[in-house]
């Protein structure tokens, strides 16, 4: 008697981000990272900067930190996932941008960008992430010790993946677009990422398909989508509105009963 299959795996909240900028010899590029080829989920893969909402970033001591996006504003996006408020993902979007660009989307208490022209000001960012990193402390209390809050105005809601099904680790990812903050420039640690690097949407789309980088389907997905774009005016254009645009589709697609093939689960090419 064959064996009843095991139920899926129940999928971890994230939150990942689209850096986005002028390009120099194209109308956009984004930022990308590779991911540890030792990493168990999707190693040696290409994608945007990301990880799992922690518990410390649905906190109130989170939440309240928020300046730019309030709890109602991110309600409008959509509602309330996996017993978290939406805001939160807004955060987790934020502390991840620090952990792996070194990138913070800050302010001062009276709404002031953090200045980061100022050399000091950088060293205790660039402490910040470290302290972050090594888990010193959760990241509102960080924020707290050093008088700043977030500014989350610039983050424009972009998309909802779910992995799928048949993934053994799996995730339900929020995504979102925001420009490098003035001042400041994507910068790698090391840890979860062995690469880090700008590139048009529309090569690292056609290089995905020659089989030259391997992604999941949202970072493809990601990449075609911006590579429709004429300039990054008109990106930001399209996202005042604050919806969602696009979504996965092979979570569906398992889900209703149909097979992927091997190699395109997740996304994957062969």
């Amino acid at each position: 008697m064959t064996a009843a299959p095991s139920p899926p795996v129940a999928p971890r909240p994230a939150a990942s981000v689209l850096l986005v900028r002028p390009g120099a010899d194209s109308p956009i590029e984004v930022y990308l990272i590779r991911r540890q080829k030792s990493m168990r989920f999707l190693g040696g893969f290409y994608a945007f900067p990301g990880g799992k909402v922690e518990a410390a970033d649905a906190s109130d001591e989170a939440l309240q930190c928020c300046r730019g996006l309030s709890t109602a504003g991110a309600l409008e996006a959509f509602p309330h996932s996996d017993g978290l408020p939406p805001l939160a993902f807004w955060v987790t979007a934020a502390r991840e941008l620090v952990e792996e660009t070194g990138l913070l989307v800050g302010c001062e208490p009276d709404g002031r960008p953090v200045d980061t022209r100022d050399p000091a000001v950088r060293e205790r960012v660039e402490r910040l992430r470290h302290a972050l990193v090594s888990e010193e402390a959760p990241f509102p209390a960080l924020l707290a010790s050093e008088g700043w809050r977030l500014d989350l105005a610039p983050l424009r809601y972009l998309s909802h993946f779910i992995t799928p099904p048949s993934s053994p680790i799996r995730f339900t990812a929020r995504f979102f677009l925001a420009p490098v903050p003035a001042g400041q420039e994507p910068r790698l640690l090391g840890g979860e990422a062995s690469e880090g690097f700008w590139i048009d949407p529309a090569e690292g789309h056609r290089r995905f398909l020659a089989g030259e980088m391997q992604m999941a389907e949202p970072a493809d997905c990601g990449l075609r989508y911006l590579a429709g774009f004429d300039d990054l005016e008109s990106v930001w254009t399209a996202h005042v509105d604050g919806r969602h645009k696009f979504h996965g589709i092979t979570d569906r697609i398992e889900a209703a009963g149909f097979s992927i093939p091997r190699g395109r689960r997740a996304g994957v090419r062969s």
